[in-house]
């Protein structure tokens, strides 16, 4: 059975039952004591910025001799650069696009044949733990963690097991999280971590390397040295902590330990991009004597070869000696199940909080290809969670004074590429967009032609706005509803896609409003709001729209229609024209009452995105920001209203 029957298969048992299967005979035939303990070291928001990675900067000494003990992975990608999807990869062997998790906290269903993969390990006897965060980003989270884990909170530690068991074991870190980093006040950092640091480990913001996207400042580099802090005292308090425990109990000799982080830092154009900032992470594996025979490379040694996030949990059920799930995307890189190497690893980029997008990218060793699909967005595009970080607040108002340089402006600029080639070796912040260079048009081709490629084999539901993803569902999961061409016309829904941000589309654009698949029309909507003022022929077709039966071509026609505005700012327009603008902000207002958070939350958005042009539907606005304050603010539907409405509201009152 290949990974696309067993997909369109999930409630079938057989698959399963004939794992099960395998999984005993395999438990029964292994020498319990001949199966190595696997200890996964992780830590939040962290690039490669360690001593062991070459950056002088750092100072993480704990690390620094776990990798002089260990094989060094210089190409290790996360498939998302942002932790949920991340992680729902991790616990599946599966990408995020393919299980339609891929939007942050969202809560679709995943087959149940679907399983966290530590639960074959607990099938073959191995106890299993994780210390402490889940975030499988998915409905069906609480079934995972019952299936994957004996042992599942801060208590959590292999030191639970029975004596001899083997163990695998999860202990994550939140001190390098985005929240430490950034968001929270340089008051909170001096007090949580920099006041834990020895004089001598805290880092002088003057000595801070200002990477070229950034402006160089004053809070820049005040901003990279808390950063720094926070890596130390994880390094320190987390990983030295648990190789010293391991040590303690007599477990190093038998124990493979991974080292690695969720997705790159969380500071701007790092955390939520698909450039190497975003993606590529540290990786180190140390396997002691007498498993080295895993090893593909003596203790210090690096490996360039290309590994992704979906390859981890195939890697570690190899090394235990299981089989590996024939559902899984991913390729053992270790163990008995390895595979030939990868040429390609994939990156996605979906929904962020409120922040909408679509983004998709493909690495080979060399050179790396990112497509937006929403090319009308800023990288710096407003984030309520990120903006609330000091760094991002002076790069906006830099970029809006006119203060940014053009190397800053490749973040913080109001648009960007359609799509990007990159040479990483020649160019490792990935600053030069080769995509038009006559020179690399053959990459370029060869590029994208394998991300298309990816897309249509892995049926990638990035591609559906949530709504239409939930409605096209019901009754089923987004995975097997995905496996239908006749419910899920994937290509010809990529194919409109494709034309958002041509300036030769928008007649085509317009045809594609009245296709009869709501997917081919919301792309069509998007394409006519990222042509501004040149989609203006398409007001009529927008005007039709607005009654349209999928709530996101309604709510994207109306943004597209709102921006166009009246006849005074757009001469070409007829009369009706100022109808139509109103009636478009009717629209998005009804939609914020929406009983379906995906639909209230577009809205929102799409009204924050309008900035001043949302000022008639003003009413709406503030009764919906007070239903969100007066509701549980850690849910996302009322946490994302108040990241999308708060700043528009203080627009409008301005």
């Amino acid at each position: 059975m290949n990974r696309r029957d067993f997909m369109a298969q999930a409630a079938k048992t057989a698959g399963s039952v004939a794992l099960a299967g395998a999984l005993t005979a395999a438990a029964r035939g292994a020498d319990a004591g001949e199966r190595p303990n696997i200890l996964w070291i992780t830590c939040e928001d962290m690039s490669a910025n360690l001593g062991c990675w070459g950056d002088p900067y750092a100072l993480t000494p704990h690390i620094d001799r776990l990798a002089a003990q260990s094989v060094r992975y210089t190409h290790c990608y996360a498939t998302a650069p942002v932790c949920s999807p991340a992680r729902s990869c991790l616990i599946t062997g599966l990408y995020a696009t393919s299980m339609g998790t891929q939007g942050l906290r969202s809560a679709f269903p995943i087959p149940e044949a679907i399983r966290g993969f530590p639960g074959y390990l607990r099938d073959a006897g191995y106890y299993c733990t994780n210390n402490v965060k889940t975030d499988y980003n998915t409905s069906r989270e609480p079934t995972l963690i019952a299936d994957a884990w004996n042992e599942s909170s801060a208590r959590a530690h292999w030191r639970g097991r029975k004596p001899g068991q083997p163990f695998f074991a999860v202990f994550n870190s939140m001190t390098t999280h985005q929240s430490r980093t950034g968001v929270e006040s340089f008051a909170w950092h001096e007090k949580e971590i920099r006041d834990r640091l020895a004089p001598a480990e805290r880092h002088d913001p003057a000595r801070a390397v200002v990477p070229p996207y950034y402006p160089d400042t004053p809070l820049v580099r005040r901003t990279l040295a808390r950063y720094y802090d926070c890596i130390t005292l994880m390094d320190r308090e987390h990983v030295g902590a648990l190789l010293a425990q391991l040590d303690e109990d007599g477990l190093a000799d038998r124990t493979i330990v991974f080292f690695f982080s969720d997705n790159g830092a969380g500071l701007p154009r790092h955390k939520r991009l698909l450039h190497d900032s975003g993606l590529r992470l540290p990786l180190l594996i140390r396997f002691p004597d007498r498993y080295s025979r895993f090893a593909p490379a003596r203790s210090g040694e690096t490996l360039e070869r290309l590994v992704s996030f979906v390859d981890f949990p195939p890697t570690v059920l190899s090394l235990a000696g299981l089989p590996v799930p024939d559902y899984m995307e991913g390729r053992a890189f270790l163990g008995p199940a390895a595979g030939e190497p990868r040429e390609h690893v994939y990156g996605a980029r979906d929904r962020v909080d409120e922040a909408f997008d679509v983004a998709r990218s493909v690495r080979d060793q060399r050179y790396l290809y990112i497509r937006n699909y929403m090319p009308h967005l800023s990288y710096n595009q407003p984030e309520g969670y990120s903006d609330q970080a000091d760094i991002r607040r002076e790069i906006t108002r830099l970029a809006a004074e006119g203060k940014l340089g053009e190397a800053q402006l490749t973040y913080a600029g109001p648009t960007r590429p359609r799509q990007a080639l990159y040479d990483a070796q020649d160019d490792p912040h990935q600053m030069r967009n080769l995509a038009d260079s006559p020179a690399h048009r053959a990459i370029v081709e060869r590029m994208r032609g394998d991300l298309r490629a990816w897309v249509l084999e892995t049926r990638d539901l990035g591609f559906l706005a949530e709504s239409d993803q939930r409605e096209r569902s019901a009754g089923t999961t987004p995975s097997e509803m995905a496996r239908r061409t006749d419910r899920y016309p994937l290509e010809k829904i990529l194919d409109a896609a494709e034309l958002v941000g041509r300036t030769d589309a928008v007649a085509r654009q317009i045809e594609l409003l009245a296709d009869a698949d709501a997917g081919v029309r919301y792309w069509a909507a998007v394409g006519l709001r990222a042509a501004g003022n040149a989609a203006a022929p398409a007001r009529e077709a927008l005007a039709k729209a607005l009654t349209d039966p999928a709530p996101a071509v309604r709510i994207e026609a109306a943004g597209a229609l709102a921006a166009l505005g009246d006849s005074r700012e757009a001469p070409e327009a007829s009369k009706a024209a100022v109808a139509t603008s109103r009636e478009a902000l009717e629209v998005l207002a009804r939609a914020l009452d929406s009983a379906h958070d995906d639909e209230a939350i577009h809205a929102a958005r799409t009204l924050q995105l309008l900035g001043a042009k949302a000022q008639p539907v003003r009413p709406a606005i503030e009764a919906a920001l007070a239903r969100a304050r007066a509701a549980d603010t850690t849910q996302p539907r009322p946490m994302y209203t108040i990241f999308a409405l708060e700043p528009l509201l203080a627009l409008l009152s301005s």
